[in-house]
């Protein structure tokens, strides 16, 4: 049990500022402003680890690696402790491999709430300052998908698909993350 309570606390303050990192990693890769509440916030919660890092690994084109390594970091501290307290007898490449893949299910995870909050936003506030950002993130993922499959009756059914998509994503990447172990 007490591992357990240890990898929740864990899991919810790396995943809150790798997934913060994330973010960050995607509103520049998008060139989003940051002077808004949800910028401001990604600042706020990484500027200590992405600013000492943005020292050594220096943006390749509009990647953000310091904030790639920022959130790779995290989830690398919280599979490391783990790994320690666990005792187990994996090697430490399958911690690495296993950070890795954790990075990527955060991708994922993030990329379905943010599809969730786009379409439940584009029902109630459809010209809210939110639903601005929130459609550039989303409609890079989204335009393909619209223009592959048609919108019966209007219905513009891209956000389902996309989400399933990444669902099934979401549950490939936890059985590679996992079954390094």
């Amino acid at each position: 049990m007490f591992l357990q309570i240890v990898n929740l606390i864990l899991d919810v303050a790396t995943g809150l500022v790798g997934g913060a990192c994330l973010m960050r990693l995607v509103m520049q890769w998008q060139r989003l402003p940051f002077q808004n509440p949800i910028g401001r916030f990604v600042f706020a919660v990484t500027d200590w680890l992405v600013m000492p890092l943005r020292r050594v690994l220096p943006a390749v084109g509009r990647l953000d690696t310091s904030s790639l390594a920022a959130a790779w970091l995290m989830k690398l501290s919280h599979v490391t402790i783990m790994w320690v307290l666990g005792g187990t007898q994996a090697a430490f490449v399958g911690v690495l491999i296993a950070s890795l893949f954790g990075v990527l299910h955060w991708l994922v995870s993030g990329l379905s709430a943010i599809i969730l909050l786009y379409a439940i936003l584009s029902w109630v506030q459809p010209n809210s300052g939110s639903m601005m950002l929130l459609s550039r993130i989303v409609e890079p993922w989204l335009a393909p998908i619209r223009n592959a499959i048609p919108q019966p009756g209007g219905i513009d059914l891209s956000p389902l698909v996309l989400l399933v998509i990444l669902q099934i994503a979401g549950m490939l990447l936890a059985g590679l993350q996992y079954g390094g172990f």
